[in-house]
């Protein structure tokens, strides 16, 4: 529970300072787009596992999908899931020329049926030994890899994901299958 909140009160935080982190970037959607007469912003395009696609200052490369796994972290410590772990490896590159936070919590799943999942941040702090996904500030040039985390029933399947610079972006969409 204490970490929970602690979690919570970070998480809370980190949002405030950077609420306006990504509101100006050019994100790859176009203007013209016709989901984004009414306010929405949509991904472009979709790319697949292995190419770079990008949404402002971020250039994402999905590198592989594992789903089915029960439990992340080590015989001691670690985090259970409640259906089954998906962990997504993505390479995340700042092609910006300022530092940006990449938000772990920005990033979704989706199942064929349109069923949104969100990144298990506490699962991937497990998930992730050496190099942290969640609010973690990479320069321009410098590029991180890790493992996002989803926690989603046993009997679904994702299908794509939709990776955001920030939690104000366009995004853009990466298929899974």
């Amino acid at each position: 529970m204490r970490k929970t909140t602690t979690l919570s009160l970070l998480a809370t935080g980190l949002i405030a300072l950077g609420c306006g982190a990504g509101a100006t970037d050019d994100a790859t959607s176009s203007k013209d787009d016709a989901g984004s007469a009414k306010g929405e912003d949509k991904p472009a395009k979709t790319a697949k596992i292995g190419q770079a696609a990008r949404d402002g200052k971020f250039e994402f490369t999905v590198k592989s999908s594992k789903c089915g796994v029960a439990k992340v972290g080590t015989s001691m410590i670690g985090d259970k899931a409640q259906g089954q772990f998906c962990l997504v490896t993505i390479n995340v590159k700042n092609i910006g020329k300022e530092p940006q936070t990449l938000d772990g919590s920005s990033q979704k799943a989706y199942a064929a049926d349109g069923t949104e999942y969100s990144s298990d941040t506490e699962a991937g702090l497990y998930a992730n030994k050496e190099q942290s996904t969640f609010f973690e500030e990479i320069n321009p040039g410098n590029q991180v890899t890790g493992v996002f985390v989803f926690d989603i029933p046993k009997n679904v399947k994702l299908t794509k994901l939709e990776l955001h610079d920030s939690m104000f972006s366009g995004g853009i969409e990466v298929a899974l299958s």
